[in-house]
């Protein structure tokens, strides 16, 4: 009888430890842990990386206490097989369970930029540098490389334009030439379905293009895009010169010699890019158009007007003859400003 109480004994401290161990390998992985002292850590785990590899850089980096807690993890969550490359961000602590989730949901560190409609190549080696990516001269002379639009412009002596304007999301180490090429593929897509037209239209990309930079530079409002279209396509149909304000500012930018205002003396300076010097469209892009631009160059609105003139408010006014254009300057441009030099001096 003794016997027996001895073994009932034993049986049941082996069932108690037996379910503390299971309690504390439950537990276990499911614990917070942070063992780095830095406020955030990557980790980066390369692409074919077996589970204790990957197990080995994630303890090595702090993230997760120890190999054994890794493996029950990846035991406890069924997830080994579904574990995804790329490099991971961690600032807080986090459960084994958890970096086991976040790696089999690949959600890698990404960092995101942002390039505005109607930016040149220059404004985007800016913006680059300011959010810290790298240099600017490595954004421009990725921007060189014409090979990634052979297929679309023989003529590109770089890809201004054809950088398209998006938010994108980059890796710690993309370099300038990732992300330019992941900008042109985007364009391709956009454009992609809006080439057939085009060419029943008798455009060529560079053509469409340069057409959609000046219109995306011209028009503030997206409803007024087709609409501008047809003004510029209008001219050049009856052979009129496009007079384009931002064609000049941009050719003035490449020299050097813009002030920041466009004068007289400006309208007058010779380049291929002064629409007001030289008749037809420049010789390229002069800017990164959208693809509400690139539409409205492709199918412009059916109106036959020749001028506009800016409200002050960000629309236009359209007019079909110089006469009534004329009408509309004097009345949105020159009795504004008169009126609003009047409101300034009375408020002295």
């Amino acid at each position: 009888m003794r016997k027996l109480a001895v073994v009932l004994l034993a049986l049941l401290v082996i069932v108690a430890a037996a379910a503390v161990a299971t309690a504390v390998i439950y537990q276990w992985p499911a614990e917070p842990f942070k063992g780095y002292e830095t406020a955030e850590q990557f980790v980066e785990l390369p692409p074919g990386a077996n589970t204790r590899t990957i197990g080995d850089e994630l303890v090595r980096a702090g993230v997760v206490r120890d190999a054994l807690t890794f493996r029950v993890a990846l035991w406890r969550s069924g997830l080994a097989r579904q574990l995804k490359a790329g490099e991971y961000r961690f600032d807080r602590p986090v459960s084994a369970l958890d970096v086991v989730r976040t790696i089999a949901r690949g959600e890698v560190y990404l960092r995101p930029i942002t390039f505005p409609e109607g930016l040149t190549i220059e404004d985007m080696a800016a913006l680059f540098e300011a959010h810290g990516f790298g240099t600017a001269s490595s954004f421009r002379a990725a921007a060189s490389d014409t090979s990634l639009v052979a297929d679309l412009d023989q003529q590109a002596r770089d890809l201004e334009g054809y950088l398209f304007p998006e938010t994108y999301a980059l890796p710690r180490r993309a370099s300038a030439s990732d992300l330019v090429r992941v900008m042109v593929r985007r364009f391709h897509r956009v454009f992609a379905p809006l080439q057939g037209d085009a060419e029943a239209e008798g455009l060529s990309v560079r053509q469409v293009v340069t057409l959609a930079s000046i219109v995306e530079k011209e028009a503030g409002r997206p409803d007024e895009r087709p609409t501008v279209a047809a003004v510029y396509l209008n001219r050049l149909r009856v052979g009129m010169g496009l007079q384009c304000d931002p064609t000049v500012i941009y050719a003035l930018r490449r020299a050097g010699r813009y002030s920041g205002n466009l004068t007289r003396g400006d309208l007058g300076w010779d380049s291929p890019y002064n629409t007001y010097v030289h008749a037809g469209l420049p010789p390229g892009p002069i800017a990164a158009p959208g693809r509400s631009s690139l539409e409205a160059a492709v199918h412009p609105a059916p109106v036959d007007y020749l001028y506009f003139v800016s409200r002050n408010d960000g629309s236009h006014v359209f007019a079909r003859t110089l006469e009534e254009h004329n009408r509309n300057v004097y009345r949105y441009q020159k009795q504004y400003f008169r009126e609003k030099r009047s409101q300034g001096a009375r408020g002295h």
